[in-house]
């Protein structure tokens, strides 16, 4: 057990008594409304610096957060976005003109891009607080009684600068943050009543894990394949699948407890790790460091994995904003690579009624603002889908930036009745987005590239027909030819006939080193503003 001194306790008194200032300010940040409001966005992964390295090109994930730029539609809202290194101005642009009935230069001056300049593989936030000039600077830019500071995840990290900066942190306490582990999620399942699969209480070494696997095929006779879960792991990328099925000759009825545990032990090395170059003699090593679960693998011909997104707002009211199909890759079909909106009609509504069961417990422990929810869905024959719930983000996710960007750029409504979304002119609209859009080919284009095969083949959101596509993790293309889209139409199928439209075009442009069209040589760039006029 942690014990706190009465230094951390106060300052934990003193960070709940600033958030409760929320109350007054939440709304101006998720409406349109006429409000003015300083908003400063920290887009800070402080998640386990080891962990958050599985994922290629994690250093431009502080770039997902870019959709907020899109509030600067409410004329009367400033925003300051802080970043490790400076964004590309075009990128900016990009943004920027994605706003309809606001003029560039408007929306322009009331945004302050700030860096940090450090590149360094650790939380911006903590590099954030490690320079008081960059948070005077901050200070300076805000009206402190209308400003609040929201983030991708809430850590001690977040906390403090929401103290150092004396503005209210949009998101739920980090004592809260255990709710958002593999283990959490499974008490807050089983206190919710939502079904999950069977599985373990939080191990901290092998030997814990090879026995609480043992006793789950005690409990599950018929278990073929067990999932191991790294208690903080993200995206999938600490999962690890065990296959039991070579030692069945052991399974329960034939062998004995320390046999099975023996067996299982030497099986540990042979695991699936979903993570590229994962071995386990590293995994056996973040165990010690971060805990594991061990559960029932979901076994199924035909599988999906959809998820529900909700929110708590500063009020506690547990609102539902969308549900998704994901879309899984890796090894085993575990590792997050994009999703589909809405879910499927056979059982969205039901995702929507086990979300809000999981907000309101989530709720009743204190938590604020952004949760999502994924499922695993089982095909049962006559229409029927089996449910389980497998973990809870209690952070921002890889479908919170799709569904923002739609709603920011539509103004429209989700409605909890069909599980559609709206939009203002009463279109039903639907999405395919990705994170990773990866191939060696699109390496080495910079984001100007981008923006030319943009134009030249009118891949663009069209904001009179609320269709197109919107890009994001436009960084990362150069280095990592990776990129991030969200493809939006008034059907599914358009969604994806101009999702895959966008592919098609970018493996023609990439085909040869000469690019299909002509570049403009006298483009430049508006120069970079820091401050307010």
């Amino acid at each position: 057990m942690v014990t706190l001194n009465v230094s951390e306790l106060e300052q934990i008194d003193q960070f709940h008594r600033l958030q409760l200032t929320l109350c007054d300010r939440w709304k101006t940040i998720e409406l349109f409304d006429t409000g003015e409001a300083d908003i400063i966005v920290i887009p800070s992964l402080s998640i386990d610096q080891r962990e958050i390295q599985k994922v290629e090109g994690f250093e431009h994930y502080e770039e997902r957060l870019l959709f907020t730029l899109m509030r600067l539609r409410n004329p009367r809202t400033r925003l300051i976005y802080v970043t490790s290194m400076p964004l590309h101005p075009s990128i900016i642009d990009y943004y920027l003109q994605l706003l309809p009935g606001i003029p560039f230069s408007h929306a322009r001056n009331r945004l302050l891009l700030l860096s940090t300049y450090d590149s360094s593989p650790k939380p911006l936030s903590q590099k954030i607080l490690e320079r008081p000039r960059l948070r005077e600077r901050i200070r300076q830019a805000i009206r402190l009684e209308k400003s609040l500071m929201v983030c991708y995840n809430s850590t001690n990290l977040e906390a403090e600068l929401s103290l150092k900066l004396d503005v209210p942190l949009y998101a739920a306490a980090p004592e809260l943050q255990i709710w958002g582990t593999k283990s959490g999620s499974r008490q807050i399942f089983a206190e919710s009543g939502v079904p999950h699969p069977d599985g373990s209480e939080l191990v901290w070494n092998s030997q814990d894990l090879a026995i609480a696997t043992s006793d789950l095929w005690e409990r599950q006779p018929t278990l073929q394949r067990t999932v191991v879960k790294l208690n903080e792991g993200i995206s999938g990328e600490g999962n690890a699948l065990l296959d039991l099925r070579p030692i069945m000759h052991l399974a329960p009825g034939k062998g004995t407890p320390s046999e099975r545990v023996a067996a299982i032990s030497d099986r540990f090395s042979t695991m699936r790790f979903q993570a590229k170059q994962e071995n386990w003699l590293n995994f056996a090593g973040r165990i010690a460091e971060l805990g594991a679960i061990v559960e029932v693998f979901v076994e199924g011909e035909i599988k999906r994995s959809p998820s529900v997104q909700g929110r708590i707002t500063a009020t506690g009211e547990v609102e539902i904003l969308s549900t998704h199909d994901q879309i899984l890759g890796g090894p085993d079909g575990q590792i997050y690579l994009g999703c589909r909106f809405p879910a499927d009609e056979s059982y969205r509504l039901q995702l929507q009624q086990l979300g809000l069961k999981v907000g309101r417990k989530l709720a009743e422990k204190g938590a604020l603002e952004r949760f999502g929810v994924d499922f695993i869905t089982v095909d049962q024959g006559n229409g029927k889908w089996d449910i389980q719930a497998i973990e809870i983000n209690l952070r921002k996710g890889g479908t919170t930036h799709p569904f923002m960007t739609l709603k920011l750029l539509t103004n429209g409504r989700y409605d909890l009745s069909t599980g559609l979304f709206y939009s203002q002119q009463g279109r039903p609209k639907y999405y395919i987005a990705t994170d990773n859009l990866q191939k060696d080919r699109y390496r080495g284009l910079l984001p100007n590239d981008l923006m030319d095969i943009i134009a030249h083949h009118r891949l663009h959101f069209d904001s009179c027909t609320e269709t197109g596509t919107v890009f994001h993790l436009m960084g990362c293309l150069s280095q990592f030819g990776k990129l991030g889209l969200t493809s939006i139409g008034d059907s599914p199928q358009q969604a994806e006939d101009i999702y895959n439209k966008v592919v098609k075009v970018l493996d023609e442009e990439t085909r040869s080193e000469t690019p299909n069209f002509s570049l403009f040589s006298d483009y430049t760039f508006p120069v970079a503003w820091d401050g307010y006029s």
